[in-house]
């Protein structure tokens, strides 16, 4: 009964769902979730992240180190784990790519790679990294930021023997004539290593790149257009309010007194004063700006001239 029971329930729930291209949709059973998308990613691991890859993240829960109050209805909400993610890729070798994770702290996904060497442990051997675009589990990253090794060397600039005595000569051409379409988007593109050693960005392109620029990520599909990673837009239920760690609003009319200058009295007494705000500034139309040159002396130095209003507004508007 009880397997019955749960085929039945996730057959309901699959019926709300609906994939349309890329994203996914949902039934409009509540109102947070009427136009709610949300990226389609079978790829991304569902699981949790490696725990000596991640740092708890500690909050306040809006309070003073006293314990006092600085924040209103703020706190509680989902524990946050930070992932440590390696830019810089100092260590050399082949990598594998365990797999492709999301990270809730940034807009663009995480791989976790695993080293080859048998002698790595711990956080020598495991590692998070920004993923490419194209980046796929079982795929092999390396980093060059520590230099070229010789076998990849020889097989990008060749020996000696091939390149002759006239290669200082060609790079010196080749490096004035990029300079010189440096303002052109074709410079991107052309060029050649006359570098040794790569010594910035994490990882050697496929092609060619132009000396003097500063690489920081480079994808393994090089020829393929630039594209913006961004998060689908969040749905506003207050469950999901509740994890981001911001507790319900309450009206001031609701409170005591003494938590709120509209609290206290008997029932719903509004009483006759102005609304004001929970510290006593007067809300709701009140102008609260210092005034202009037009006001007292000295009073806002940093208004030279004030917006026409009354007589001034309606003569500028007639003799247009």
């Amino acid at each position: 009964m009880t397997s019955n029971f749960k085929n039945k329930k996730e057959e309901v729930i699959a019926s709300f769902d609906h994939v349309e291209a890329e994203y996914k949709t949902y039934k409009p059973i509540a109102p947070g979730i009427r136009h709610l998308k949300r990226p389609v990613n079978p790829r991304l691991y569902k699981g949790k992240p490696v725990r000596p890859l991640t740092v708890p993240l500690r909050r306040k829960g809006g309070r003073y180190s006293t314990g006092r109050t600085a924040v209103r209805f703020c706190g509680g909400g989902r524990k946050r784990h930070i992932r440590v993610v390696d830019f810089m890729r100092t260590e050399p070798g082949e990598y594998d790519v365990v797999r492709v994770e999301y990270d809730p702290g940034r807009s663009a996904h995480i791989a976790l790679i695993a080293a080859r060497d048998p002698k790595a442990e711990g956080t020598a051997k495991w590692k998070y990294i920004l993923a490419p675009e194209g980046f796929r589990a079982g795929d092999v990253t390396q980093s060059f930021r520590s230099g070229i090794q010789e076998d990849l060397n020889r097989e990008v600039f060749g020996t000696q023997e091939e390149t002759g005595g006239n290669a200082e000569e060609i790079d010196m051409e080749e490096v004035e004539r990029r300079a010189k379409d440096k303002a052109t988007t074709d410079a991107l593109a052309v060029g050649i290593l006359s570098w040794k050693t790569i010594k910035l960005g994490n990882c050697l392109p496929l092609r060619q790149i132009p000396t003097g620029m500063v690489i920081h990520c480079i994808s393994l599909n090089h020829q393929g257009k630039a594209i913006l990673h961004c998060t689908a837009a969040r749905s506003v239920r207050q469950a999901e309010i509740r994890w981001l760690g911001w507790r319900p609003r309450v009206r001031g009319v609701a409170m005591n007194a003494c938590d709120h200058p509209h609290g206290g009295g008997h029932g719903k007494s509004k009483s006759s004063e102005h609304p004001v705000s929970v510290l006593g500034w007067p809300t709701e139309g009140k102008r609260t700006r210092k005034p202009g040159p037009k006001g007292p002396k000295n009073s806002n130095k940093t208004v030279f001239k004030e917006r026409p209003r009354g007589k001034e507004k309606r003569s500028g508007a007639s003799s247009r």
